[in-house]
């Protein structure tokens, strides 16, 4: 089964897409933005999540990596 949460490739300006379940949650610039955003959709534990792969998938770049290469 595939992780509800995704963290898209960085843009080129810089900043990572959030959608979770296909649903656009906003454009992280940070773990913190990350995790308001999971927090505001009603996962207030979600710093435990962040490296979780059953939960969080990482794409197109590593973890907690912000910059465009």
């Amino acid at each position: 089964m595939a992780a509800p949460i995704v963290v898209h490739k960085p843009s080129p300006s810089g900043g990572r897409r959030v959608t979770v379940r296909g649903e656009i949650l906003g454009l992280a610039h940070d773990d913190r933005d990350v995790i308001e955003f999971l927090r505001r959709a009603g996962l207030p534990d979600a710093w435990d999540l962040l490296d979780d792969p059953h939960w969080i998938e990482w794409r197109g770049g590593h973890a907690h990596q912000w910059d465009a290469a």
